[in-house]
């Protein structure tokens, strides 16, 4: 049964999970970590926003890998929902990378007064989080992929593995 507050209402959290869309070809002239996004990359992400928003999902806090494709994509979404930039909370575990021991303390340091964090990362990194918080396994997020988790918690504390019902599993074929 869902845990309630002094008003009745169900306490939830959401978790978004967003892979970056499609980068250049890496080269040796230009870093991984400076790799922007494709023409065809910039497309998607707006029209996979434009979809997240026609959900009436709103991402709340927006937290990026610093990496510029991901940034990119993060910076897109943001666009399509009138966030400003200044408001992308840059972590750079997500470029780096979490060990999955460091997955549920990444989560349980969220400011609880965001009731959904959205998180734009990179592969294996960005599904790997996702199989670990979803009560059943996600399928790899493909580039611009869009994975939603609900938690039924009152406190980003509170969030345990496995634990999170898959609301939606948004892909760019969908596009098409």
């Amino acid at each position: 049964m869902a845990k309630k507050n002094e008003t009745g209402e169900t306490k939830k959290r959401k978790l978004i999970f967003i892979r970056h869309s499609k980068a250049e070809d890496q080269s040796p002239e230009i870093s991984d970590f400076e790799r922007s996004l494709t023409i065809k990359g910039k497309v998607h992400s707006r029209l996979m926003a434009e979809i997240l928003r026609t959900k009436g999902e709103e991402p709340g806090r927006v937290i990026s890998s610093p990496a510029f494709r991901a940034l990119e994509t993060a910076l897109i979404f943001c666009r399509e929902y009138g966030i400003s930039a200044s408001e992308i909370r840059l972590s750079p575990e997500l470029y780096h990378g979490l060990s999955e021991a460091e997955f549920l303390p990444f989560i349980r340091k969220q400011d609880d007064s965001d009731h959904t964090v959205t998180l734009f990362g990179h592969n294996p990194l960005i599904t790997g989080m996702a199989a670990f918080f979803a009560a059943d396994e996600p399928d790899v997020l493909p580039k611009t992929g869009i994975y939603c988790l609900e938690f039924e918690v009152g406190s980003w504390s509170e969030v345990e593995p496995e634990s999170g019902r898959t609301l939606y599993f948004l892909t760019p074929r969908e596009l098409a």
